[in-house]
């Protein structure tokens, strides 16, 4: 299995975001989302993220496929990403301030601008394909000295959730982007 997840927020033309105060993307916005625990699945994480993060207890997310990335060349990490929507009229106040950081509406203009740079790097272009793609995909960043420099989109299967055995998913995950997992991982 992959380590983490995130999931996207929608509600009308807005998504909630996190600002978060420390870790991974420190200071941007970011779906919410965290770690998988074990022997637990990557649904029942998402949904347990969810509301310790917010406390909101989604009934039902809809699973769109995983973010993998490489750094310096080297497989360094993927998430489950899921997509909920609330009904338009769901009243959730904020901003609000949560242990992991601000939580905010922003409205989906807002994120998609070309000159926003204060999302995750990858966000625009993922949520856009959240947004106007159906199906599942696999999203690949490629950060060079920490800087993401390239992303590419395959289609990707709805099992890739469930698959439980790490080493397999990854292997399958990197392999359509040409990585060679396993000699990445011995170098």
């Amino acid at each position: 299995m992959l380590k983490y997840n995130i999931c996207f927020i929608k509600r009308g033309d807005e998504i909630l975001l996190l600002n978060r105060e420390k870790g991974a993307w420190m200071g941007a916005w970011n779906g919410v989302g965290g770690k998988l625990e074990p022997h637990e699945t990557p649904r029942a994480s998402v949904l347990r993220e969810v509301e310790e993060e917010t406390g909101i207890v989604l009934q039902s997310v809809e699973f769109r496929g995983a973010v993998t990335w490489t750094v310096d060349q080297k497989p360094a990490g993927g998430m489950y990403l899921y997509l909920a929507e609330l009904p338009n009229d769901y009243v959730y106040e904020t901003p609000l301030k949560v242990a992991e950081g601000l939580l905010d509406w922003k409205k989906i203009d807002w994120i998609l601008h070309p000159n926003n740079q204060g999302l995750a790097h990858n966000n625009p272009r993922t949520i856009k394909m959240l947004l106007e793609e159906r199906g599942c995909y696999q999203h690949h960043c490629i950060y060079v000295d920490d800087r993401l420099i390239h992303m590419d989109f395959m289609a990707a299967a709805p099992e890739i959730e469930h698959v439980a055995d790490s080493d397999k998913l990854e292997h399958l995950l990197f392999d359509q982007f040409g990585i060679d997992y396993l000699t990445a991982l011995n170098k």
